[in-house]
């Protein structure tokens, strides 16, 4: 029972001290442009959300991957 404490116990701390700590940088550098940056689109055309057509392209793009 005291072998079983030490091990839980061993584990536990070297898991506390031995983590390396996490940290994001809050000013990413502007070094690299954003690779999304240029993806634009120039639609005209906008579907309903609840339209037909929006439900049409739904059913034909579920049913081309399920027969791929």
């Amino acid at each position: 029972m005291m072998a079983k404490l030490l091990v839980s116990a061993a584990i536990v701390l070297g898991s506390v001290w031995g983590a390396a700590p996490a940290s994001a940088d809050p000013s990413p550098s502007d070094t690299q442009p954003n690779p999304f940056g240029s993806l634009t689109c120039s639609c005209l055309e906008t579907t309903p959300a609840d339209g037909p057509a929006l439900s049409a392209e739904l059913n034909r793009g579920l049913s081309k991957s399920l027969s791929s």
